[in-house]
């Protein structure tokens, strides 16, 4: 790397901080400094709930640019990141989990090439977007964030998520099917997707999904308190998807932690299938 920042993993910086250092735009989540030869890129996991995610093999899977219709890679910083390999431009990442904090996370490359995903706008339409495998370089070590800044964050996105109507609901969890994204904090956690949590809860409309009983209490929003569940676990391998996300009562809950029983995975499964054959 030739530009020395001055930073390390893990160094918190407020946006002044970051634009002083890179000579670089206070605003967006891609910002080329041709001073500095460098594209900042930012995940903001305040600011947007489409998350960029880390996965297990160290990737960061990072959306580009173009909040309405179809992105382009020859969109503005787009280009410059999909060319990065060729146009000598040092990456660096940081992410937001405090609003106005900018955890630096060290210089990444491109580490493939980019790939398209279907996600909706500004304006709840589907579309196509471009996504980039970022990988950290030789110099950047994991970095083990503050969980109770993860905790929050992820309590901003659900308390959006639970804003939207089950039309929105419905539209964002249904685009989402794949691998959990992995967070470092003092050990390894799955950060599951807000839109399908709460899509799983609001089909069951208050009742278990493996007792079939009312939920035992409602929860301090009023809601009926269920807990959501995946059928194949993600720690082996199951997706973070509607197929495989249930509600339960915390006593169901606690049994398939338990147990696990084959019968009862079956039974879900077959539940889910035909809630969601219903929905079609």
């Amino acid at each position: 790397m030739d530009f020395d920042t001055g930073l390390n993993p893990g160094d918190v910086v407020n946006n002044q901080k970051l634009q002083e250092i890179f000579l670089c735009s206070g605003q967006g989540g891609m910002r080329r400094s041709h001073k500095t030869n460098t594209l900042i890129v930012v995940s903001n996991h305040i600011m947007s709930i489409y998350d960029d995610r880390w996965d297990d093999t160290g990737i960061m899977h990072y959306t580009g640019m173009g909040s309405e219709g179809e992105q382009s890679l020859d969109f503005s910083q787009n280009k410059t990141l999909a060319k990065s390999r060729e146009n000598g431009v040092e990456i660096f990442l940081f992410e937001v989990f405090i609003q106005r904090e900018y955890t630096f996370m060290g210089p990444v490359e491109l580490t493939g090439d980019p790939y398209q995903s279907s996600q909706t706008d500004l304006n709840d339409n589907l579309r196509k977007v471009w996504i980039f495998p970022l990988k950290p370089t030789n110099e950047a070590k994991p970095i083990a964030l503050p969980k109770k800044s993860i905790d929050d964050s992820e309590q901003i996105k659900i308390t959006k998520v639970r804003k939207l109507s089950d039309q929105e609901l419905e539209n964002q969890a249904k685009q989402f099917s794949g691998t959990a994204g992995v967070i470092n904090v003092q050990s390894k956690q799955y950060t599951r997707n807000p839109y399908i949590s709460e899509h799983a809860k609001r089909r069951a409309k208050g009742i278990c999904q493996l007792c079939l009983q009312p939920a035992p209490f409602k929860a301090k929003s009023g809601d009926p308190f269920l807990e959501t569940h995946h059928i194949q676990w993600l720690s082996k391998g199951g997706e973070d998807s509607i197929k495989n996300t249930v509600a339960l009562c915390p006593n169901c809950h606690r049994k398939m932690h338990l147990l696990n029983l084959d019968i009862d995975r079956k039974l879900l499964g077959k539940r889910v299938n035909s809630n969601l054959s219903e929905d079609s």
